[in-house]
């Protein structure tokens, strides 16, 4: 196996997309309801019951429709197509697209065929029930009147920072932070380096004397190495910095000059290394596109508080106790005591 990188280290191993397992196509209908009745709870306006749905059965497929005469043109497909009519009332692909956006990671994932008929139910039984509801005056309901009102404010929220934030972030201040991206990300120095790692020392050792004799290091690495991963590169591990290895490994490997072998084996907890440098360089340091995204994602949270303290600063504030008193007033720290003079010193005696 490759010297453990230094992420490795702590035992965490990089987190890639996990594996998902796609259930028996007769479970599937059953398993979507089921994750699908659980992620619509969480949005559905006035908490719609969905256990009626989990026994529907899919609807039939449709017979396909006759194929069209060769001499007529298809219609043109709409931007935002109607889905479903309820009384009359139209519902779009638009609705489709922004309750999928309200759902659960692992549930977007999901093949749209898959979730649209539970989808479209949902947003029928939606729509019925709001419909109910306005039909009953509950849109004039000070309750209702009082939610609008917070939904509007936090959407106000959003949109006010979303404006100062596209005016603040310009290119000058994206320069900026590159600049001072690459002044605390300075180019490390990389080493492209083979390696053959084996058990024991004399084992080790025996190898680099066949390498001394001229013995082919690639040829030797895939029949000896037990790290099999580079072995069937021939030992290569590619560019890496020395912190990304472990450090007896890291400092052999960053001592030595490009052509070199390693005249002793270096242990490490793996076992015994034999190392042969190809290549220094430094490490090419990032363009302003490639980390683009991840500096205006820290200007951002930049922008965001300063724009808060700056309408602080603006703002007359006047904070209460819960149950409305003022505040208790907070007592100025109390000067530091000035030291007394020390005493003079007597006259020595004669």
């Amino acid at each position: 196996m490759a010297p453990m990188p230094q992420t490795m280290r702590n035992g965490r191993r990089p987190i890639g997309r996990p594996f998902v397992k796609h259930p028996p196509e007769g479970n599937r209908h059953a398993m979507v309801q089921r994750v699908f009745r659980t992620a619509l709870l969480s949005v559905a306006a006035c908490g719609i019951a969905l256990a009626a749905h989990a026994q529907t059965p899919a609807p039939a497929t449709p017979a396909p429709a006759a194929p069209a005469p060769a001499a007529a043109a298809a219609p043109a497909t709409p931007a935002d197509p109607v889905v479903a009519r309820v009384n009359g009332e139209e519902l779009h692909k638009s609705d489709v697209t922004r309750m999928v956006s309200q759902l659960p990671p692992q549930v977007q994932q999901m093949p749209i065929e898959m979730i649209y008929p539970a989808v479209i139910d949902q947003l029928v039984s939606g729509k019925l029930v709001s419909s109910a509801g306005y039909k009953a005056g509950l849109a004039d309901s000070a309750e209702v009147k009082d939610e609008i009102k917070r939904a509007e404010e936090r959407a106000v929220q959003r949109a006010y920072i979303q404006k100062e934030i596209k005016a603040r972030i310009t290119p000058e201040a994206l320069n900026k932070a590159y600049q001072d991206y690459l002044k605390e990300n300075p180019a490390q120095e990389e080493v492209k380096a083979a390696h053959i790692l084996v058990e024991k020392e004399d084992e080790a050792k025996a190898i680099i004397a066949q390498l001394k004799k001229g013995g082919d290091f690639a040829k030797l690495a895939k029949e000896k190495s037990k790290d099999a991963a580079a072995a069937a590169q021939g030992g290569d591990l590619g560019y890496f910095t020395k912190d990304a290895m472990v450090e007896p490994f890291a400092n052999a490997a960053f001592a030595m000059k490009p052509g070199e072998i390693s005249k002793e084996p270096v242990k490490t907890q793996f076992g015994y290394h034999i190392i042969k440098v190809e290549d220094k360089r430094t490490q090419p340091q990032p363009t302003l596109d490639e980390v683009k995204p991840q500096l205006e994602q820290t200007l951002s949270k930049d922008m965001v508080t300063a724009l808060v303290e700056e309408l602080r600063g603006k703002a007359k504030i006047e904070t209460f106790q819960l149950d409305g008193s003022p505040m208790p007033k907070e007592e100025p720290a109390a000067a530091p005591a000035t030291p007394a003079p020390a005493a003079p010193a007597e006259p020595a005696k004669k």
